[in-house]
């Protein structure tokens, strides 16, 4: 005859059962096991990782691309013909899943740190593989309209590489104690060596890899050069409409250097500022010429350009979110813009002893002044009056020409050119999207007397960054926030960083060494002391005593199996190996 008498009450685990009930649904204590993961549930932890990896990415770089969001939002006006604030979804699907992911991750590694088999729940499945065909679908589509914009990953990494880098130490020297738990509970020498050698391989590749982190920021303080100066592209366009007066003006309130434009050629030969192929986003076309209003914006005379309105769509559209924080007087200047010529903005300019800066678009084939748009452009500028030094002259075509007739003129390029071709056209500037100047063409330029301007930067981070660099301009879209960088945000000296990068390593080093030896103790001991007698019980037992206490709670019962015919009273216990027996 058998009898079972349970030695122990099973105690409630409420944290392990609600973290294996999330993550796979086994909410019940007979449905957890200890058990070695299956190779199917390897995989999909190796999935989840990938996907957490890829989400990460995929958020630093929309993080980054902050910069560049009134771009991404006329790239897609101009495919779909529709204004409308793109990155709103993808910030939120993208903040979405990376926080559903990252919990998916938490409680993985809390599986992996209690010991429990993972078995991520179907319905985990079917959104972990949402989340990263979605992810791979938008890297892919954003690659094929945007692709120049992961420069910006590249470009940001040396300014945050350094901090990301003691941020990376810091989460893997935090994962040492579950490597070195991993290490005291296998039973196979071969696995507790390939946890050791990948471990240490990511932990030693990361104490060394500020040797390959460059940043122009890690310099002499003594070697920092001035401030950018700061062009306002469009105007202001975060405080008043683009290309508008007003918004020229107020970026001017802002200390701005010089003004930048776009410049159509109107159909009876009048430059007039206007970005768009068309009038739909920046003025009221649709209400007062709906027939025209697919229309190239070229093809319309000065007299239709003058009666639109070209301040209700920034009301109504807040493309910077900032109408909120207009007054009433405010919103009533905005509201009553209208189409800003050529000569408007250059006497605006002359009056404030500002640069003025303009690219130019070439009118349609059908177009009466197809041909002769520089020489319209050029007449302009010159009865405008402004001094021909503050003019930046960025057309191409008939360059020589225009050389001739206005000798003062500041020649501009908008190409990356040879220093030996920039020389020979008599180019003195060079207009670049920030991503196109290296740190070695920003010196050549700065060596060979050539001024630079980069466009379009509107963040602290990347104004800083060039600062260090040595760009001399740059144009931005956000003049307001740029003036109230009156510093790099971080400057250090090589020598700084050597110490803050050694004192880094050594203290997670120690931190790693002490975490294995606190968790390896007990086997340690157990090794040195020379034991090698122990029965499969005491080596079990000393097997839990190396783990954490929270794996002891595997044993919850005991039972107890005797024959009658042993001999041993019921009522008296017996000893065996440090435990008591009771027998019926």
């Amino acid at each position: 005859m058998v009898k079972h008498q349970p030695l122990q009450v099973y105690e409630r685990q409420l944290c392990l059962s609600c973290l294996t009930g999330i993550y796979g649904c086994r909410w019940k204590r007979y449905q957890r096991s200890h058990d070695d993961t299956t190779k199917w549930e390897c995989l999909w932890s190796f999935i989840l990782f990938c996907t957490f990896s890829l989400l990460l990415v995929w958020l630093y770089f929309w993080w980054e691309a902050h910069n560049d969001y009134s771009e991404f939002n006329w790239f897609l006006y101009n495919r779909s013909g529709e204004w409308s604030d793109g990155t709103v979804p993808i910030l939120a699907a993208t903040a979405a899943g990376f926080t559903y992911i990252a919990f998916l991750m938490i409680l993985a590694l809390c599986h992996v740190a209690v010991g429990q088999q993972l078995n991520l729940h179907w319905l985990h499945k079917i959104g972990v593989t949402a989340a990263l065909l979605t992810t791979i679908i938008s890297v892919i589509s954003v690659t094929q309209m945007w692709g120049e914009e992961w420069d910006v990953v590249w470009i940001s990494l040396r300014a945050t590489g350094p901090f990301l880098h003691i941020g990376a130490l810091a989460a893997v020297t935090a994962l040492a104690w579950l490597m070195a738990g991993q290490v005291a509970r296998a039973e196979k020498t071969r696995f507790q060596l390939m946890v050791l050698l990948v471990y240490l391989s990511v932990l030693l590749t990361l104490y060394f890899i500020p040797l390959s982190i460059t940043s122009p920021c890690i310099m002499e303080r003594g070697s920092l050069k001035a401030a950018p100066t700061i062009i306002g592209h469009h105007g202001a366009p975060m405080l008043a409409p683009e290309n508008s007066l007003l918004s020229f003006n107020r970026a001017l309130q802002r200390n701005v250097s010089g003004l930048e434009a776009d410049v159509t050629i109107s159909l009876d030969g009048v430059p007039f500022l206007m970005r768009d192929r068309t009038l739909r986003r920046t003025t009221n076309v649709r209400r007062v010429f709906p027939e025209r209003q697919y229309d190239d914006a070229s093809l319309f005379n000065w007299t239709d350009l003058s009666s639109l309105n070209a301040g209700q769509w920034f009301l109504k559209d807040d493309p910077f979110w900032t109408v909120q924080y207009m007054s009433t007087s405010e919103r009533w200047s905005v509201e009553n813009q209208t189409v800003c010529s050529l000569e408007q903005m250059l006497k605006l300019a002359a009056r404030s002893k500002s640069s003025a800066l303009f690219t130019l678009r070439r009118p349609p084939p059908n177009h009466p002044h197809h041909h002769d748009w520089v020489n319209l452009s050029l007449d302009t500028v010159l009865r405008s009056g402004i001094p021909q030094r503050q003019v930046m002259w960025t057309v191409d075509s008939n360059r020589e020409m225009v050389r001739k007739a206005a000798p003062g003129l500041q020649q501009t390029s908008v190409q990356k050119l040879p220093l030996d071709t920039l020389h020979h056209k008599g180019i003195s500037r060079v207009l670049l999207r920030y991503n196109q100047a290296s740190a070695q063409d920003i010196r050549l330029y700065n060596e060979n007397n050539i001024s630079l301007t980069l466009h379009s930067v509107n963040k602290p981070w990347l104004y800083s960054l060039l600062w260090c660099s040595g760009v001399p301009s740059v144009s931005s879209e956000a003049p307001q926030v740029l003036r109230k960088v009156h510093y790099p945000l971080w400057l250090m000296s090589p020598d700084e960083y050597c110490l803050i990068w050694i004192s880094t390593d050594l203290i997670s080093f120690a931190v790693v060494l002490g975490i294995f030896i606190f968790q390896n103790y007990h086997m340690i001991r157990w090794r040195m002391s020379g034991m090698r007698s122990y029965n499969p019980e005491q080596i079990m037992l000393s097997a839990a005593v190396r783990r954490a206490s929270r794996d002891v709670n595997i044993m919850k019962e005991k039972l107890i199996f005797s024959e009658v015919s042993n001999g041993v009273s019921s009522d008296e216990p017996y000893t065996e190996n440090g435990f008591n027996y009771y027998t019926n």
